[in-house]
């Protein structure tokens, strides 16, 4: 990520907050980004050794810090102007939140916006089908972070998700209107690079926490496991062999609750044919929701 880090590193370095902690924690890389970050040497704090992880150096990241107000970022993404301060002005007024979140831009390796990430209004129950926070563009209390258990060092993918899932269960969380952050979505992110382990990842974080796994979720993994396409940069097309497979490792994942997978996956199958997607003689195919 070292074409990314210095702006990354800037975007937290010029924020106009002045009671900031930073700390860099790098996995031991061997792109050149040591040497970025011996440039801001007394500016933040850093250090460059293996790890287990991302959530391994965020937790580890954590123990070494001392603010009241914790959040992480990617060396891909990067801050707005204000951003820290409009969290920690929010925070200050509502006390009665564990954390705040805001809007943030999808980019691309340029930095052009390719849209908005879809977050919204804070709904725990909306966490059971999809994760409706912009990492980024989160701040948590402290005592929140640490009290829902940080980061699950298993998790590589998912990690966010899990995290807002957990805190969730102990504290509301603030959404304001403001964009806070940019998130990139390049081909070189994992996001997009390793769709089968997010989709599996998101499938255990959702059977762990709800015991069970909702047809879209399902259906992107089937569609990971058929199709090498990223599905964003590269829309994947539906097909009849996706819908099968998605059929049957949901029933399998889903035998506590047979009938209400089924009902999703018979609903997403009418749509899907209604909207042409699944008979090429009709015309063109649009882009699936996977």
């Amino acid at each position: 990520m070292a074409p990314f880090l210095e702006q990354a590193i800037q975007s937290v370095l010029t924020q106009d907050y002045p009671n900031l902690e930073y700390l860099v924690m790098d996995g031991g890389s061997t792109d050149g980004t040591p040497d970025i970050l011996r440039k801001y040497e007394g500016r933040l704090r850093w250090e460059s050794r293996s790890d287990r992880g991302q959530s391994d150096a965020v937790n580890r990241g954590f123990l070494q810090s001392r603010g009241s107000i914790f959040a992480f970022l990617c060396a891909d993404d990067a801050y707005l102007p204000g951003a820290i301060r409009t969290a920690v002005r929010h925070l200050q007024a509502r006390p009665e939140y564990g954390g705040v979140y805001g809007e943030g831009y999808l980019v691309d390796a340029q930095g052009a916006i390719l849209g908005l990430y879809p977050a919204r209004e804070f709904d725990s129950e909306a966490l059971s089908s999809q994760c409706i926070i912009c990492q980024p563009a989160a701040f948590l209390r402290r005592e929140v972070f640490a009290g829902a258990g940080m980061l699950d060092p298993e998790l590589h993918y998912a990690l966010d998700w899990d995290l807002w899932i957990r805190v969730a269960k102990r504290r509301r969380l603030l959404k304001v209107d403001e964009c806070l952050a940019i998130s990139r979505m390049h081909r070189g992110n994992k996001t997009l690079r390793h769709r089968r382990g997010v989709y599996r990842e998101q499938l255990e974080v959702l059977r762990r926490h709800y015991g069970y796994a909702p047809f879209p979720h399902v259906y992107g993994y089937c569609c990971a496991l058929l199709d090498a396409r990223d599905g964003f940069y590269e829309p994947v097309p539906a097909s009849l062999a996706k819908y099968a497979l998605s059929w049957l490792v949901g029933s399998w994942r889903n035998w506590r609750r047979p009938l209400r997978y089924w009902t999703e996956c018979w609903r997403a199958g009418l749509d899907a044919w209604r909207r042409k997607a699944w008979r090429p003689w009709a015309g063109r195919s649009p882009r699936p929701r996977d």
